[in-house]
C-alpha cells in the first residue's frame, strides 16, 4: 500500500526483511517521477500496481539514487526515462554485463559479487531469468539536473556520501522534501562496517544546504527535522572522538568531550568510525 505523503508525493515503506528499499513517487500536472527501481521485477511489479489505483500522471521519469542492486533490479519494469549520474552508470555496466541463471548467480556468490540472500532473491522475484538483462540508462549527469514535472519541480544531485561514492538525491522545493536514498548510511568493506569519515561533514553540508522538513530515507522510510538533526548530531560527535583504531581510546574521549557515556546509536557509530580507521590504515 502506498503511503502518502502529500497531495503530490508518494512512497512505498522499505521491508528490511525482504531487503526491499524505500521507493518514491512525485507527481506534477504532466508528469510523474519515480525515486528507486526496487530490488526485483517483482518488487517494481507491486509498487506499480499499487501506483495504477490512482489516478496519477503517467511516469515519464525514474531516478535511481545508486548503483547497488536492491534500488536497480527493478528498472525494466518502469518503461521510464531512467537518470542516473555519470559513476552510476559506470557501475550499471556491471549489472548489465550479469548473466541471472542459476549457474551464473551462485559464481556470482561464490566470488563475493553478490549475497547469497540477493541470490535467492533473485531466483524468486526475477522471472525469466535466463533472458534478464538489465537495461541502460537514457539520461547521464554529472553533477545537477532539474526536472519540470508540470508545476513541480525536482532538484537531481549526486552528493558526497558514506555510503557509496555514487550516491544521488533528489529535493522537491515547494514540498520541502528530500529522497535521501541510502546516502546518509554508513557501508560493509572487507566485512567490516563503517562511516567514512572523510565524507561525513561534507555529505551532511550537500543534504543540508537544502531545506528540507522530511526526509526520505532508503531503510528508514521517514524522518522529520527533529530526528535528522538527533542523527546528525549524534554522528558528528562520535566521529570527533574517533582518532586512531582504538575503540577504548574513542569512548574514553568521547566521555572526556561529552561528560557523559556514548548511547547507543553513538556507540555503534564509534565503532563504525573506528573501523574505518582501520580500513584506512590497511
Amino acid at each position: 500500500m502506498l503511503n502518502k505523503l502529500s497531495e503530490t508525493i508518494y512512497y512505498l515503506s522499505n521491508q528490511d526483511d525482504r531487503e526491499r528499499p524505500t521507493l518514491g513517487l512525485v507527481c506534477g500536472d504532466q508528469f510523474s517521477l519515480v525515486i528507486d527501481a526496487g530490488n526485483s521485477t517483482q518488487h517494481a511489479q507491486e509498487f506499480l500496481h499499487e501506483i495504477e489505483k490512482l489516478n496519477l500522471p503517467p511516469i515519464k521519469y525514474l531516478v535511481v539514487t545508486h548503483a547497488h542492486r536492491d534500488h536497480i533490479l527493478g528498472m525494466n519494469e518502469f518503461g521510464a526515462i531512467t537518470i542516473v549520474n555519470r559513476q552510476t552508470n559506470e557501475l550499471l555496466k556491471e549489472w548489465q554485463s550479469y548473466k541471472f541463471d542459476d549457474q551464473s548467480l551462485q559464481q556470482y556468490v561464490h566470488t563475493h559479487q553478490i549475497s547469497a540472500k540477493c541470490m535467492e532473491i533473485i531466483q524468486a522475484e526475477i522471472p525469466n531469468r535466463d533472458s534478464f538483462q538489465l537495461n541502460a540508462p537514457q539520461i547521464i549527469f554529472d553533477n545537477t539536473l532539474t526536472i519540470d514535472l508540470g508545476n513541480k519541480v525536482c532538484i537531481i544531485e549526486k552528493i558526497t556520501s558514506t555510503h557509496t561514492n555514487d550516491s544521488t538525491i533528489v529535493y522537491i522545493p515547494d514540498e520541502k522534501v528530500v529522497f535521501l536514498g541510502d546516502a546518509a548510511y554508513g557501508t560493509t568493506t572487507n566485512s567490516l562496517f563503517h562511516f567514512k569519515q572523510a565524507s561525513l561533514l561534507p555529505m551532511i553540508e550537500d543534504i543540508q544546504k537544502y531545506d528540507a522538513n522530511m526526509f526520505l530515507l532508503g531503510h528508514e522510510s521517514i524522518c522529520d527535522t527533529v530526528e535528522m538533526t538527533i542523527y546528525w548530531e549524534e554522528l558528528t560527535t562520535a566521529n570527533q572522538a574517533v582518532t586512531s583504531t582504538s575503540l577504548e581510546n574513542a569512548i574514553a574521549c568521547f566521555k572526556g568531550e561529552n561528560q557523559r557515556d556514548p548511547n547507543d546509536n553513538e556507540l555503534f557509530f564509534l565503532k563504525a568510525f573506528v573501523n574505518d580507521r582501520i580500513l584506512q590504515s590497511q
